[in-house]
This record gives C-alpha cells, sequence and structure tokens, in this order.
C-alpha cells in the first residue's frame, strides 16, 4: 500500500468534505463542461482511492482520527502545521510499515487456516465417488474421456478450464474470456503438468490440486491465498505440433 504522494492528496480531500459537513447543504455542482467534469471526476477519483485506503486500514486494526486529518490538512494550507515536513514523512514511512507488518501477519494467518482446511477438504473429497488419487496426492475425476492423444510433458497444449477455489469462488476461467489457453505443460504449477498428461484430447476432467503442487504457502495474492486447494475444470482440445524445421533454401 502507498501512502505518500496519493496518500497526501486523498488526506486533502477527506479534509475538505470534513469542513464542508459542518456548513449548510451547498448546492449540487455545475457540470456543463468538459473541463468542469474533469476537475469533478479527479476528486472522485481521489474519494475513491480514499475511501479503499481506510477501509484497508480499519480491516488491519488500525483507525486514524478523521479530526486530526482534518485539522492537519487546514494548518497545513495556512502554514500552521505543528510538524516539520521530514518528521511528517519519517512518520508516514512508519505508518507505511505499520501497515506491511499487520498485512503480512493476517496473511501468515490466513495461510495456516487454509493449511488445515485444505488438508479437510482433501481427506473428504477422496473419499467422493468416481475420485482417483494419484501418488503425489494430486487428486481428479472424468468428466469426459477423450479418444485422441495423450501430451508429454514438453508439449505446448490448448485448453479451456475454469479454476476455482474449495468455497467456489472463481479466480479464473479461459470459458469467460472466450479464448482458449496455450501454454508450454512443463511451465504451469505441477498439478496441472502432472494432470493434463492423464487426459486425451477431447477429454474433460475436474483436479482437485493440493497446495504443494500449486502455488504453495505463499499463494498468489490477491486470488490465491498460501497454502490454498484448487480446483479447476480442464478441457484439452489440442497438442499443438511445433513447426517444422526449416530447409536449406527456405526464406
Amino acid at each position: 500500500m502507498k501512502l505518500f504522494k496519493p496518500t497526501l492528496v486523498a488526506l486533502a480531500l477527506v479534509s475538505v468534505i470534513g469542513c464542508q459537513e459542518t456548513k449548510q447543504e451547498e448546492k449540487a455542482p455545475v457540470l456543463e463542461t468538459e473541463v468542469q467534469k474533469q476537475a469533478y471526476s479527479l476528486g472522485a477519483s481521489i474519494g475513491m482511492y480514499m475511501t479503499r485506503n481506510l477501509d484497508e486500514q480499519e480491516k488491519m486494526g488500525l483507525t486514524l482520527d478523521q479530526d486530526l486529518i482534518v485539522r492537519g490538512f487546514i494548518d497545513s494550507l495556512e502554514d500552521k502545521a505543528v510538524i516539520e515536513k521530514e518528521e511528517i514523512q519519517s512518520l508516514l514511512m512508519n505508518l507505511e510499515q505499520t501497515m506491511k507488518a499487520k498485512q503480512q501477519e493476517q496473511a501468515k494467518l490466513a495461510s495456516e487456516a487454509s493449511l488445515v482446511e485444505g488438508q479437510n477438504f482433501l481427506a473428504e473429497n477422496a473419499k467422493v465417488e468416481g475420485v482417483k488419487v494419484t501418488e503425489s496426492g494430486l487428486q481428479y475425476q472424468v468428466i469426459t474421456e477423450g479418444s485422441g492423444e495423450k501430451p508429454a510433458a514438453t508439449d505446448t497444449v490448448k485448453v479451456h478450464y475454469v479454476g476455482t477455489l474449495i468455497n467456489g469462488e472463481q479466480f479464473d476461467s479461459s470459458v469467460e474470456r472466450g479464448e482458449p489457453a496455450v501454454f508450454p505443460l512443463n511451465r504451469v504449477i505441477s498439478g496441472w503438468t502432472e494432470g493434463v498428461q492423464l487426459m486425451s484430447v477431447g477429454s474433460k476432467f475436474k483436479f482437485t490440486i493440493p497446495a504443494d503442487l500449486a502455488y504453495g504457502p505463499n499463494g498468489r495474492p490477491p486470488q490465491i491465498p498460501g497454502n490454498a486447494v484448487l480446483q479447476f475444470e480442464i478441457e484439452l482440445l489440442e497438442i499443438q505440433q511445433p513447426p517444422a524445421p526449416a530447409e536449406v533454401g527456405d526464406k
């Protein structure tokens, strides 16, 4: 989270709003020209940014006194700030470090909880009819069995897929994008590399991938938390053949 120039501007907006709350209700702004609309949009953008900032701080258990925010802004406008510029910068750096520490602490707690939740889910899912478990712990179900060839780890494949967390929350989908994904099979998470090799072209499988075969304890923030078990429905559309080597005389 950045807490320097963007935040200072945003704090200024909060202070203006705070001052206006003490006045009588003002008329709606005049937004007739493009320049007027641009000015209003800039202020609205800053306001939305600040709202996200304050919400994030609240979630981390850090609440800033908005009266002091307003007072600091007004004092600065009147060149009466009671804290020197150098100390302000130092204090804001400390605030950023505090927020980072709180975020890391919460991420660690969430990762630990996710590990236990994932282990319990894997144990129960392994009991579901039709679920097979490989030696590595990868779990899969055959939805549709194709009749084409099976890829090797070094092949490039074309697939459609939908990825979800175990709570059903979707984090990625080539289907929604309307465009299949194409990639070398040995350059993705190991759960994919192992699992897609079990599929024939034309097949559709559902995979439940343990965290150690996915993104591990670090996850892939913000979509995938640490130690997350992932589920994918994958349809293998094609194994792409490498281009033929050029012959002497070819352009």
